[in-house]
This record gives C-alpha cells, structure tokens and sequence, in this order.
C-alpha cells in the first residue's frame, strides 16, 4: 500500500511536541507549586516542561471529554425523564514495563483534581488483579506474571463493572512490589469517584487466550485511553537502569522478594535483568502489549529520557 495513503487515512492525527504545547490556551495550574518528586517513579524524570508542554495539554483535552459526557448524562436523564446519579468516568493507561504509565496516571490524577470542577479523581493499578503468586505457581505462570493469563480477569471485569453500575463504594486488592505479591486481605477502598484512572500492561488486550471466550473486555469500560509508547530499545534501557537502581534501594530491604539480588555483582545483576527482559518483558510487550497500541484514544510517543516527542490523538 502507498505510504502516503496510509498517513492520509490514518485514524489518528499526529502532532509534533512542539506543535502540541501550542494547542490554544490552556487551563492555568500553578504547576510550580506541584511537589514533582511525588508523583515520578523511579528512574522516571519529570520536568515542569513536561508537566506544561504534555500533560497540561492532555488535561484541556480530558476537560472536553469530560464536559460532552457530563452533558449527555444530563441530556438522557432528560430524555428518560428521571433523575440518576453521575457514573464515573474511566480513563486506562497502557504501555510496558518501564515506559513510565506509573508516572503518567499519579500526573493526571493531580492535574485533573486541580480543573475548576476539583473532581474527585482515583487511581488504582491492574496489579492487585494478579493471582497470588501461590496459584500463580500452582498454574505455572509465576515466570509469565504480567501476561493476560496471570490476572484474574473475572475479578477485575467485575470491579469495573460495578463502578459503571453505580456503586458508591469499591475494594481494590493490594499489591506489593516489595513482597511481589498480592497482599491477602488488604484492599484499597474507593468511594465515590468523579474519575478512576485504571493503569497497567494489560488494559488494552481483547485476546486473553484460546481458552478463554469472554465477549467482554476491560478496555469496554474505559470511556478514554492512553497508551504510552517507546521503542524496544529504550524500554530495554530503562528497565535495566530501574533493576539497578532497585538493587541499590528496595532489594536492600530483607523483606524485599529480591533480596537474594542485593549482593549480586554489577555484571551478574546485568545479566539477570537482561534475562528477565529477553524471556518475560520482551515477550510479553511484542505478543500482548505493543498490539494494543492502536486502541488507544491518546499515543504518547517518548523518545530518550523518558520525555515525550510526539503525540497522536484519534481523530473523531
């Protein structure tokens, strides 16, 4: 196919970050004042550039959304001549391990809370969805956590579908990178949500596995997305750099699962987080996440250092 047909027809636009910090006037935040330190994760830089050039665009844009959905709730309640009570709108956030979706969804949880409106905005993470790592053992899947058939996907379609329902009050299992696992019986309470921001590798996929027919996808409750994209080699990079990083850090813990990895030579720590990435992150992102991609509302295309160098919207 021609390859000027294909950018032509291409169902999303693309901008420039340049072109896109010059979007028209955008809402006024005193970023300044935004402790950044809180919302990075590790080995993740965040700049009040990227914070003004990137994400204060992407929140005029939510704003839009925003405001057609709350007005088509109250058109219909109009239509149906009832009164019902506003049902929170889901945001997902997508990409791989290391790309930075973490540090993406604490940004617009704090701006979005900011908006004139000040919405009570939550975010919860796709992780407490996995299997414990005892049945995670128990189905062989402990060195394939990450993939579709780690999670209890009936658990996490259910949660959001309550919320769709409704539903004033939400439990979230927990997760704990230090444990590495799901921590049993403790969960994360929500309570009424004007937005909840769903973040993880999967939220994307339509395809948990010949086995499984469900007709149902976590992405049907997503009402916009967000998958944040970078290339195999820097995601490579940036993860290593994190398990260094980790070593230095969280594996120092002995109540750290790594702990066993705090003593490990630079060179034998390199090759474990090499082997990890060639045989479960790689894997995973070229079979199950990188396919998503096109899915997404909003593409955030980062280039070195983790800052963003282009943007591509679908168009409407």
């Amino acid at each position: 196919m021609n390859k000027a047909y294909e950018v032509t027809f291409s169902p999303f636009r693309a901008f420039t970050r340049e072109e896109w910090s010059k979007l028209e006037e955008h809402p006024m935040f005193p970023v300044s004042d935004i402790d950044l330190t809180k919302l990075q994760a590790l080995n993740e830089p965040l700049t009040l550039d990227e914070v003004e050039d990137i994400y204060i665009p992407m929140i005029r844009l939510l704003q839009i959304h925003l405001t057609h959905y709350r007005n088509l709730h109250n058109e219909r309640d109009q239509f149906f001549s009832n009164t019902s009570k506003p049902i929170p709108y889901i945001i997902g956030i997508a990409g791989s391990v290391a790309v930075g979706k973490s540090t993406t969804a604490r940004v617009l949880q704090k701006l979005l809370s900011m908006t004139p409106e000040q919405p009570k905005v939550e975010l919860i993470t796709t992780d407490g969805f996995l299997y414990p790592n005892e049945e995670l053992e128990r189905r062989g899947l402990l060195n394939k956590k990450g993939f579709p058939e780690s999670y209890d996907a009936k658990q996490l379609l259910a949660f959001l579908a309550s919320v769709k329902s409704g539903r004033d009050t939400f439990e979230v299992p927990v997760y704990s990178h230090l444990y590495y696992d799901v921590m049993q019986g403790q969960m994360q309470i929500i309570e009424r949500p004007d937005i909840l921001i769903v973040e993880g590798i999967n939220v994307l996929q339509v395809s948990p596995g010949k086995k499984m027919r469900r007709r149902v996808f976590v992405s049907d409750f997503f009402d916009f997305s967000v998958y944040v994209d970078a290339s195999e080699k820097d995601l490579r990079e940036w993860y290593i750099e994190r398990f260094k990083k980790l070593q230095q850090t969280a594996f120092q813990d002995p109540n750290s699962y790594f702990h066993r990895y705090a003593s490990y030579s630079e060179k034998n720590l390199l090759k474990f987080a090499n082997k990890v990435w060639e045989e479960i992150n790689l894997p995973n992102l070229q079979q199950n996440i990188l396919p998503t991609r096109f899915r997404a509302d909003l593409i955030l295309e980062k280039g070195e250092c983790h800052f963003v160098r282009g943007i591509r919207i679908r168009k409407i």
